[in-house]
């Protein structure tokens, strides 16, 4: 596994650290709350908790992954990329919190310095008490780089778009 390199002139780049754990998401972000049914059971969840904190989701979503570990973890580094040859994007992130409980697991990543928004992202699996299992995408963005500002209306639409292929790509994993 190849690792984000840790770059101490990266820091997290925006004051609300921690608000998609804590609550309420900040004013004057754009907000992404996306919930998607993913399966039934503990097998389901198990399936998908991995996924998510092992960033198999990613991977096998299309995103290419480089984390300073095999896990989610307070600290961790973790650099997403997408696209093809020189028009691949990669943006630095670091996670900020985890969850491992019974019936929840998920983490939280928020923008590094260099990364072309500023804001937080989170990913969680939970296991309702009737046995669904459910991925939630919760998000706070804004523009931190001149062609994200360009891009302007356009970046919620590919915000929104990733969190549903997440979803449906979760949906296969936990099947098996």
């Amino acid at each position: 596994m190849s690792s984000a390199r840790r770059n101490p002139a990266r820091s997290l780049d925006y004051p609300e650290v921690g608000a998609t754990r804590l609550g309420p998401l900040p004013a004057g972000y754009h907000h992404l709350h996306h919930t998607t049914r993913i399966g039934t059971g503990r097998a389901a969840f198990g399936a998908a908790g991995r996924a998510v904190t092992t960033w198999r989701m990613h991977r096998a979503s299309g995103a290419g992954v480089r984390a300073s570990a095999e896990r989610a973890a307070p600290g961790v580094r973790v650099e997403v990329s997408a696209g093809i040859g020189p028009l691949r994007l990669a943006v630095p992130c670091e996670v900020i919190w985890t969850v491992y409980d019974e019936n929840r697991t998920g983490f939280a990543y928020g923008t590094l310095t260099g990364h072309p928004e500023l804001g937080e992202e989170a990913f969680t699996v939970d296991l309702h008490d009737d046995g669904s299992v459910w991925f939630t995408v919760l998000a706070f963005s804004r523009p931190a780089a001149w062609y994200s500002r360009l891009g302007g209306p356009l970046v919620p639409v590919l915000q929104r778009w990733y969190a549903r292929r997440l979803g449906h790509t979760l949906r296969r994993i936990a099947a098996g």
